[in-house]
Parts: C-alpha cells; sequence; structure tokens
C-alpha cells in the first residue's frame, strides 16, 4: 500500500469520527450542525481514480448517515460533490486545473477557499434540499443552507491550514 492510500484511509476515518462524536452533536442557535467532513473532498488527490472517489465519496456519506440517522442524505450529497468536483475544479482555477502537473500550490488561497466555498455550498443545497424536500420552505432551506455552511467553511478553512502540508 503506497502513503497516499495510507493518508486518504487514515483522513476518511478520522473524518467519520470527529462528525459523529463531536460536530454532530454541537447546535449552534439550535439548527447548524456543521459538516466538516466535507473537506475530504478537497484533500482528495486531484489525479486519483475516479470511479475509486466516487465509492469512497459514496461510502464516506453513507457511514455518516448510518451513525446519524439521516436516510442516506449525506450519501446522495457526497456523491453529488464527487461527481461534480472536476468540473467545480475548472471553474475556480481555470486551464490550469487541465495540466497534468496542476498543483494545489500552485493556486492561491482566494482559489482555494472558492473553490472549498463552492463544496460546501453544493453540499449543503442538495442535503436541506432533501431533508426539507418542499420548495414552500425555501427561506428555510436557504437559511439552513448559509447559516450551516459558513460555520463549515470556516471549520474546513481551519482544518486546512492546520492539518494540509505546509507547501500550501
Amino acid at each position: 500500500m503506497n502513503n497516499t492510500l495510507i493518508i486518504n484511509i487514515l483522513r476518511f476515518v478520522l473524518l467519520v469520527i470527529t462528525q459523529v462524536l463531536i460536530f454532530n452533536n454541537l447546535n449552534f442557535l439550535g439548527f447548524i450542525n456543521p459538516f466538516v467532513y466535507v473537506i475530504f473532498f478537497y484533500w482528495y488527490p486531484i489525479k486519483g481514480n475516479r470511479a475509486i472517489f466516487m465509492l469512497t465519496a459514496f461510502s464516506l456519506g453513507l457511514v455518516i448517515d448510518i451513525f446519524s440517522d439521516t436516510l442516506a442524505l449525506n450519501a446522495l450529497a457526497s456523491t453529488t460533490i464527487a461527481y461534480a468536483r472536476p468540473a467545480i475544479m475548472r471553474f475556480c482555477f481555470g486551464v490550469n486545473y487541465d495540466f497534468q502537473s496542476f498543483s494545489f500550490k500552485n493556486t492561491t488561497k482566494v482559489q482555494r477557499i472558492t473553490f472549498l466555498a463552492l463544496l460546501v455550498l453544493i453540499h449543503h443545497l442538495i442535503f436541506f434540499s432533501f431533508e426539507i424536500l418542499s420548495i414552500a420552505h425555501i427561506l428555510l432551506i436557504l437559511k439552513k443552507v448559509f447559516a450551516t455552511g459558513i460555520v463549515t467553511l470556516i471549520l474546513c478553512v481551519l482544518f486546512s491550514s492546520l492539518f494540509s502540508p505546509k507547501s500550501e
């Protein structure tokens, strides 16, 4: 097993544990529960096998769902952002993403935060839209998306700066 695989397995397990044991039990203002496991999609290797990435994303979401009792909402949202990740990267990083030598260390901090913010936004839009499942409650959906999204983004940026390699 190579080093990248071991690191990704360790990230998977640690993010599940922190999400389930810590962040699922937080209730800021009664409705804000950050989804910090979304940072896994930011940390996953750029040139990794896409089929394995999709399967890993589904598995991550499903494991979170099992422990959170959320009826596969995390699995749906996680699989969707895993599928959309190349398009989001192309949007955030432009033509640089298409080159074989692309690396996060060649991008600006603003581009990386924009990429992370779009991952969080899409994940939360899908999650809360299917959780509430009513267009009549669009304001409630948007309130949850933005409030939870801001807290999630702040925590993910904090985790990214603390636990990412110093070369970023």
